[in-house]
């Protein structure tokens, strides 16, 4: 009866462990509607301002911005965004994996997230900063990531700098993704199909009436680049949410469901060796009875 109980006890583990999961599930499930509607929402915004500023580089020298000045790399900034938490299934595996294309001597980290800032460490590679951010961060707050940056590339300290999140494609499939976002290659108008994913078209398409700008186009562009920047870094932060949360509610739905699979396969075998100690005392008993006659 010893193992009875011994699985017994194991039963009320993983029935404890299913509800803790459940309950994680649950919780997931409701960040991740709010955080893919957050995500999904932002990339019409992202195509009107590509379309913007491809018409504002159409009319002006593209390389009279610091912004768009392409020079030889020889140091990269790469902004990693992973998650504060694990329990995310292979979300923060599949990110760190792509950092072993980057050269260690020549390459600096600034991280946002803990597990990033922890794998960094145990592989030693150069940190430069690390953010906080809260958990339903704005524009605003994402700023001084962008901002931080942005001072590096303009005073020559980076030559080129990656952003590496985890796109979110939808509820099960999440991609990780470099993004390069300094200096800005060449602008090129954005659309979006119906599903809110979004493609480059190869060149832009003239428009019926053109488009002027006050003061200038030159002005207009200088205005929006530090902005498309900082909201490109406030978009892949999206995307990486979107994409926490959904790997995290495929990962407890996963190891919920498990745990009542488990939960069944210990039921019966604790009933099938039930039944077998109740035959045992039966024929133990019939045996001492035909032994008495």
């Amino acid at each position: 009866m010893s193992n009875v109980r011994d699985i017994r006890r194991r039963i009320k583990s993983v029935r404890s462990t299913a509800k803790i999961t459940k309950a994680m599930q649950m919780v997931a499930t409701s960040k991740m509607r709010r955080a893919q509607q957050q995500a999904l929402m932002a990339r019409p915004y992202a195509m009107l301002a590509n379309k913007i500023l491809a018409h504002c580089a159409a009319s002006v020298d593209q390389h009279t911005h610091p912004l768009l000045d392409q020079r030889e790399v020889k140091k990269t900034g790469v902004l990693l965004i992973s998650t504060d938490r694990g329990l995310c299934g292979s979300l923060n595996t599949n990110l760190f994996r792509e950092t072993l294309q980057y050269d260690a001597a020549n390459t600096v980290f600034v991280t946002v997230g803990r597990k990033g800032k922890a794998f960094l460490a145990r592989t030693g590679k150069k940190l430069l900063a690390d953010f906080e951010l809260m958990e339903n961060a704005r524009l605003a707050q994402t700023r001084k990531v962008s901002g931080f940056l942005t001072d590096l590339f303009l005073k020559g300290e980076i030559d080129r700098l990656d952003v590496l999140y985890s796109e979110f494609i939808n509820t099960s499939t999440q991609r990780p993704m470099v993004r390069q976002i300094l200096p800005i290659k060449e602008l090129k108008a954005l659309q979006v199909d119906h599903r809110g994913n979004s493609s480059e078209r190869p060149a832009l398409e003239k428009p019926l009436l053109e488009p002027e700008f006050e003061p200038s186009a030159a002005g207009v562009l200088g205005a929006l680049l530090p902005h498309y920047v900082h909201f490109e870094v406030f978009q892949c932060f999206m995307e990486a949410k979107a994409s926490e949360h959904s790997s995290r509610m495929v990962a407890m739905k996963n190891a919920t469901d498990n745990a009542k699979e488990l939960d069944k396969h210990l039921v019966l075998q604790a009933n099938k060796m039930r039944q077998a100690s109740i035959t045992n005392e039966i024929l133990e008993i019939a045996t001492a009875q035909a032994a008495m006659s």
